[in-house]
């Protein structure tokens, strides 16, 4: 599971415990449970972190494959999809900057996750970037191809990550694009992201202009999970 903490102007969502963080409806359910707590309390100069010692795995495929039939375990997958279509949608819609913070694995939808926020922050001697389906024998989702789409403009890395189960660590993600910058330790990860945050959170954007911004920015993505855009009245215009 994971908690919500607020310091300042900060937002900490955090996976809590020693396990895989795995991605199942109790976990999207409390993810967006807190995503719409820290929507409500938004203010200019909030910034989101997402966090955790390991980031997370991916979705619970052990769950799935605990239903009592083959039907029933792709029922229980499919409904994962769809739900965690909402986490993206929360995601891309909150009225703030949002930054992941890579200590650990972010592997399949924890890779999805990650990059679903506006900023990456890797560490450089721990954890990788993977999407596994290619090796699990398993489709990829149509918003989560539309993500990468729109999120790494290079086809060849996105050939690679999808199609060669390219496992990414610190360097090789920051040399392609794909996230900020690494860092050598947990510790440096976390203070790094606190810095960017506070940083980001100095400029006091209006959050509801910053969201508008964001899904205009990745439009295929946001019709993809049912967002649209909401005219804003702008009083310099």
């Amino acid at each position: 599971m994971c908690t919500l903490k607020k310091r300042g102007s900060l937002f900490f969502l955090t996976f809590t415990g020693d396990d895989q963080h795995r991605i199942n409806p109790n976990l999207i359910g409390n993810i967006l449970s807190h995503l719409s707590q820290v929507k409500a309390q938004a203010t200019p100069g909030s910034v989101l972190i997402t966090q955790g010692k390991f980031f997370s795995n991916g979705f619970d495929l052990d769950w799935a494959q605990a239903a009592e039939s083959k039907q029933g375990a792709s029922e229980r997958l499919r409904q994962m999809v769809v739900l965690f279509k909402l986490v993206i949608a929360s995601l891309l819609n909150i009225p703030m900057p949002t930054i992941a913070s890579l200590t650990g694995h972010a592997a399949a939808g924890g890779s999805v996750l990650a990059l679903s926020h506006d900023y990456i922050i890797m560490r450089r001697d721990r954890g990788v970037l993977y999407m596994s389906e290619v090796d699990l024998g398993l489709t990829l989702p149509g918003y989560v191809n539309v993500l990468f789409r729109e999120k790494i403009g290079d086809a060849l890395v996105r050939r690679d990550v999808f199609l060669q189960g390219l496992k990414m660590k610190g360097d090789e993600a920051v040399k392609r694009g794909v996230v900020e910058v690494a860092y050598n330790s947990e510790e440096e990860v976390r203070e790094a992201s606190v810095r960017m945050a506070e940083e980001l959170g100095k400029r006091k954007w209006d959050g509801e202009v910053y969201a508008e911004i964001r899904k205009g920015l990745f439009p295929q993505l946001s019709a993809m999970v049912g967002l649209g855009h909401k005219r804003i009245a702008n009083p310099r215009l």
